[in-house]
């Protein structure tokens, strides 16, 4: 079976929203991971003046986690899936947060202008098409020194971290996928998972794509090895405002 894209990958989601929150929270660590690699960002002034995109904010989590380290940025969420995307609006957000439903490549033509300051994308890169020109596109809505962090599951490159990463699919997130009725999904994202670069590879993919001041940054727990924040600047001298 191929990789899931573009609309049958969001359509596949729309079928999953109305179980996928219940299935995440049975990740132990999920939304702490999170909130670590939006804190990676090292956004000063919780956020205020700031404005930030969230690309590929799913049911939410990516948009709490940044929200909880920048309460004051005005905060705009976009996502491909419009079932997901409802879930995500169905929850309690303060006035500085915004949702969009568009694709991650197609920003403009829903509205979704920059500059940002900012920029956080959790699960997002290995579930496009084309991430080399996504990169750029993002690194083009970016002030000059603007921050990105991206939140991935992108495997260590060890043996280990492909064993461990497969052994917890098989015993767990497929079986789950099943049950819930969205084995497609959840076999797409075990393989898009396996298949994608590792972390190392991926840093280098957005050094490629001129991003400056490339770190790859472990995760704690049993993550360790399987997610990875993969953070950098836009090029420039002008850092977010302190």
């Amino acid at each position: 079976m191929p990789l899931l894209r573009d609309d049958a990958l969001s359509a596949a989601f729309d079928h999953a929203a109305a179980t996928y929150d219940r299935l995440v929270a049975v990740n132990p660590g999920y939304h702490a991971q999170l909130r670590r690699s939006a804190r990676r960002l090292g956004l000063p002034a919780a956020g205020r003046w700031l404005r930030l995109l969230d690309l590929g904010c799913g049911t939410g989590a990516s948009t709490a986690a940044l929200l909880a380290v920048a309460p004051h940025a005005e905060i705009v969420a976009v996502d491909a899936s419009a079932g997901i995307l409802d879930r995500a609006r169905a929850k309690a957000w303060p006035h500085n947060v915004s949702f969009v439903h568009t694709p991650a490549e197609r920003l403009e033509a829903a509205g979704v202008t920059g500059p940002f300051d900012a920029v956080f994308a959790a699960y997002l890169f290995r579930n496009v098409a084309d991430p080399d020109a996504l990169l750029t596109a993002v690194r083009g809505l970016l002030v000059p020194g603007g921050r990105i962090a991206v939140h991935e599951y992108a495997l260590g490159g060890r043996a280990v971290d492909r064993v461990v990463w497969t052994a917890v699919c098989r015993g767990v997130v497929l079986p789950a996928g099943r049950l819930a009725g969205d084995g497609e999904l959840y076999r797409h994202l075990w393989r898009s998972v396996v298949e994608f670069d590792t972390a190392p590879d991926f840093g280098r993919r957005m050094a490629r794509a001129g991003f400056d001041r490339v770190r790859v940054l472990p995760l704690p727990g049993w993550q360790t090895g399987i997610t990875h924040t993969v953070v950098a600047t836009a090029p420039g001298t002008t850092e977010v405002a302190a």
